[in-house]
């Protein structure tokens, strides 16, 4: 039986609708608050350099607001650093982005550019942030994020998401690899990207699985459904996955 798996909900994609229209509304703060009334056990956001969602007035009142933890994934620049310097998140991603991409396409490079990465781990670290790297589910960028002193990886989940048949078990092999990898080398494992309510109970039932972060889906059942339900939906599915 696996221990429960936190459920951290991404509300970046109430901010894009409330940015096609230039209103005040949808409230990502707002979002925030229900996702965590109905279990959420923290808020993900990420504020693109672009930004084309996320606002900094979001961060700031989901900093003052928020009764669990606020996970800011950040690219690695220097005006992201000193921005989480003035907001001193619980926690800190550091995830690859580009500006011509619609979501995030892949992990952080960690191995090709340690030096860097490391600076900015010992930056965040100082502050008390506690900090993840996003990377692909290899043993090279693993290892990497081991030099770099992230206490935390959340593995990039894309592959398998977006697989069907023998190419979605070859990658779910993958993923669980890499989990069993990353905890012998000391590391709390997070994951997401592109889970959604038909694939995610497989990845939630990997042992030693810390956290799923997920958002696209639940905002998308969301429109049907309500915040609180969609929310209540997948803790229910990952909570019945750790039951097993």
């Amino acid at each position: 039986m696996n221990f429960r798996v936190l459920l951290g909900v991404n509300i970046d994609h109430v901010a894009t609708l409330r940015q096609a229209r230039g209103t005040r509304y949808p409230d990502p703060v707002q979002a925030a608050l229900l996702a965590e009334e109905a279990g959420a056990d923290g808020i993900t956001i990420h504020p693109r350099e672009d930004r084309r969602h996320i606002q900094d007035r979001d961060v700031l009142l989901l900093r003052d607001t928020l009764q669990t933890k606020m996970n800011l994934e950040m690219a690695v620049t220097d005006a992201m650093l000193d921005f989480a310097e003035q907001i001193r998140p619980a926690c800190v991603c550091l995830v690859p982005e580009k500006r011509e991409e619609l979501t995030t396409e892949g992990g952080l490079d960690v191995d090709g550019q340690e030096a860097r990465i490391a600076r900015a781990c010992e930056r965040l670290a100082a502050i008390g942030a506690e900090v993840s790297l996003f990377i692909d589910p290899n043993k090279t960028q693993i290892d990497a994020a081991v030099r770099c002193g992230a206490p935390v990886i959340e593995l990039h989940t894309g592959e398998y998401a977006e697989a069907s048949g023998a190419a979605a078990d070859a990658a779910f092999k993958v993923l669980v690899e890499a989990v069993t990898y990353a905890r012998k080398k000391g590391l709390v494992v997070n994951a997401g990207h592109g889970l959604n309510y038909h694939n995610t109970e497989r990845v939630a039932a990997i042992a030693g699985i810390n956290e799923l972060n997920i958002g696209h889906a639940i905002i998308a059942r969301a429109v049907f459904t309500g915040l609180k339900e969609a929310v209540r939906d997948m803790k229910t599915l990952i909570d019945n996955a750790c039951r097993r």
